[in-house]
């Protein structure tokens, strides 16, 4: 099992902010939470190490976020490698694996952390790294260059830093017995005599610290050239109503005398929503990924459905940014029930409610919907992918 743990207890001090640099916003999202969206798909769960002053904050972040996996809250240390020590307490028993990265590294890609993970499958370790490009001289204390190392076997080093759960816990142990302060986690297995393995970081992978960082961080957000990142998806489904079946809504049943024939729940608006979420990424329909030949999606809720593609769009590095639903029927009245399908929407993307619609409307007894043989439903997507 995969954890992250990240690092967000510092402070905004070099930022010139007054308040922790990773809970300011980095063009329409704040620092943290960008952080955190990267590894979605990639791990079961994060630990966020934060500041006492901080916690409600971070808290009410990522409850408004509900991103679709376990977030715990753990408080920092005095130093880094006390919040890490502080992170790895935290982590389940059956964690067997984790990433350790800094929150104000907000720009990590899905590759990068790939590479590390693959590292530590195969090596037991994998720090993210890339070669110097400027050449570094060794000084004194009279600011005076002493040496020049070789740049061609330097390297900058980056988060995530990733290990097995047991090998940095006992490096962690090892140097609060020696009483040794490592620059980062690679130098406390460094101490222990092990070598660590470094793999591809990433230019763009900077640690926001300064303001110049924050206006870095933002040309890179924003393309220079050609359209931004944003997918736009659309999606149709009917079904037929029939006797002895529920009518389910955007996961909300609703009383009445019918309800959808299908496989599933056949929850339509849904289902709409669902083929919008997969057409906007090019990942075919919902009868690719859930066919109705397959007994194991008999009668299943669509809102695990939902959350199978949310986790599918994860593994891609993409979100739905906000959504748009229509369902067409001329009975009975939805108006009621709409707020609760725009919760069960929200919570099931790790949206804001403000980013969700759900809108019903009737056809005034034309075409099937009118005649109430059948319900229809439209829905529309933005999506954006990192």
């Amino acid at each position: 099992m995969w954890y992250v743990i990240l690092l967000a207890g510092g402070s905004g001090s070099r930022m010139g902010a007054e308040c922790n640099k990773v809970l300011l916003p980095l063009l329409n999202e704040t620092v943290l939470l960008r952080a955190a969206r990267a590894f979605v798909g990639l791990v079961d769960g994060m630990i966020v190490t934060v500041r006492p002053e901080d916690e409600q904050a971070v808290r009410d972040l990522f409850a408004r976020a509900a991103l679709p996996c376990p977030i715990l809250i753990a408080n920092g240390g005095s130093t880094r490698q006390a919040s890490v020590w502080h992170g790895l307490q935290a982590l389940p028993e059956t964690c067997d694996k984790v990433m350790i990265h800094d929150a104000a590294r907000c720009l990590v890609d899905g590759q990068t952390i790939r590479r590390v993970m693959a590292s530590v499958e195969s090596r037991g370790t994998g720090v993210a790294a890339i070669p110097c490009v400027d050449t570094v001289k060794m000084a004194d204390s009279h600011e005076r260059a002493v040496s020049t190392p070789d740049r061609a076997a330097l390297r900058a080093i980056q988060t995530p830093q990733g290990f097995t759960v047991e090998l940095i816990r006992q490096a962690h142990l090892r140097a609060a017995q020696d009483g040794f302060l490592g620059t980062d986690d690679a130098s406390l297995v460094e101490h222990m005599g092990l070598p660590v393995q470094l793999t591809a970081g990433h230019r763009r992978n900077i640690k926001l610290t300064t303001p110049e960082d924050m206006l870095m961080a933002e040309a890179f957000l924003k393309p220079a050239q050609g359209l931004p990142d944003l997918r736009i998806g659309q999606g149709y489904d009917v079904h037929q109503l029939a006797e002895n079946r529920p009518l389910v809504l955007c996961g909300v049943t609703v009383p009445h005398t019918r309800g959808l024939w299908g496989h599933s729940d056949a929850d339509v608006a849904l289902h709409a929503l669902m083929d919008a979420m997969l057409g906007a990424m090019a990942l075919g329909d919902i009868g690719r990924h859930f066919p109705d030949s397959d007994p194991q999606y008999k009668g299943i809720s669509s809102m695990l459905l939902l959350s199978h593609v949310a986790r599918l769009m994860a593994e891609h590095h993409a979100w739905v940014a906000n959504a748009d639903i229509t369902i067409v029927a001329q009975r009975p009245k939805l108006l009621p029930y709409i707020p609760q399908m725009r919760q069960n929407v929200a919570a099931a993307l790790g949206l804001p409610l403000e980013r969700i619609n759900v809108k019903a409307t009737t056809t005034e007894r034309l075409g099937f919907e009118g005649q109430e043989e059948g319900i229809s439903a439209q829905a529309v997507c933005m999506v954006q992918q990192m």
